[in-house]
């Protein structure tokens, strides 16, 4: 399971904070590490803090951009602060997080996203998850350093993942297919037309599609559900071209 699970960092500035996530990577079982391009790397500053983790910045992932990084994961974690203005669902506390991550990497690739370390992820990328998650801290002073953040989160990953390991084999049960992220874009293009083709979308002040997209992840349609939401939309379209044009 932990091998479906991957790290992604979203333009990072200082090439050792690389190195000491990929060693709080290793030290955790996780091997998958993905780069949003960063500022520098390949870097020594970054294979001299991996300590020991040197094949996990060598195996590492490029990417231009993030949608590049998470295309194919069904589950899209980003770590931050509590957006309350984005209605996406969000985990309070990491264990909580890493059950749900855990289970879901059975069916495919899933993502935990980690932002710059000044500001984090912008409002824009975290749209490009399906989830948040937040780690618990003095409310005086609640600031990780990334790699430490990676830390605490893969930690509370490889716990759920043991406790996967050890709790008693239950009946098999087939569980349905979940899509990727390059599926449910496909979905939210396809909506968004259909929305705007009826007018519906009229009050961009109410940001209707983000709490739309809020509540897919909530529900996490299967890829056949998602399919036959899909066939729904095109059976509008079908409609409106079917008819004759107003007088």
């Amino acid at each position: 399971m932990l091998s479906n699970v991957r790290i992604v960092l979203v333009q990072t500035y200082h090439p050792g904070n690389i190195g000491a996530s990929a060693r709080a990577m290793k030290t955790m079982g996780l091997e998958h590490l993905y780069l949003v391009n960063p500022r520098r790397f390949p870097d020594e500053e970054a294979s001299r803090l991996a300590a020991g983790a040197e094949d996990v910045i060598a195996n590492a992932t490029l990417a231009d951009t993030l949608d590049d990084a998470i295309a194919d994961c069904v589950q899209v974690v980003g770590a931050s602060a509590r957006l309350r203005n984005l209605p996406l669902p969000h985990f309070d506390e990491p264990d909580g997080m890493a059950q749900t991550v855990i289970a879901n990497a059975c069916q495919g690739p899933v993502a935990l996203v980690f932002g710059r370390e000044r500001f984090g992820l912008t409002n824009d990328e975290i749209r490009h998850c399906t989830h948040q998650v937040s780690i618990p801290a003095n409310p005086d002073y609640g600031i990780l350093n990334i790699s430490q953040a990676v830390q605490v989160l893969c930690y509370e990953l490889f716990r759920a993942h043991r406790r996967a390991l050890a709790s008693p084999r239950q009946p098999a049960t087939r569980q349905a297919s979940l899509p990727d992220q390059q599926q449910l874009a496909h979905f939210h293009d396809h909506l968004h037309r259909v929305m705007t083709d009826i007018g519906f979308l009229t009050q961009p002040h109410a940001r209707t599609e983000e709490h739309l997209r809020a509540l897919f992840a909530r529900a996490q349609p299967s890829r056949k559900e998602l399919a036959i939401l899909r066939g729904f939309l095109s059976a509008i379209e079908k409609d409106r071209e079917a008819r004759p044009p107003r007088a």
